[in-house]
């Protein structure tokens, strides 16, 4: 349980620091709704490789 609460906080704020990226960088409005799509599926995709390197 307390590592699926950390694994949750990791997640968290790699979602948030992905979107802040992703959207200081957008040029338009819809950019910035893909940068967001993109911060939501990133830190996903981090954390399954991660994950499995670990063999977790």
């Amino acid at each position: 349980m307390k590592d699926e609460k950390a694994c949750g906080s990791i997640y968290g704020l790699a979602f948030i620091g992905a979107a802040v990226y992703f959207i200081q960088h957008s040029t338009s409005f819809w950019g910035g709704v893909l940068g967001l799509l993109k911060a939501a599926v990133w830190p996903a995709i981090l954390m399954y490789k991660l994950l499995g390197y670990l063999g977790v």
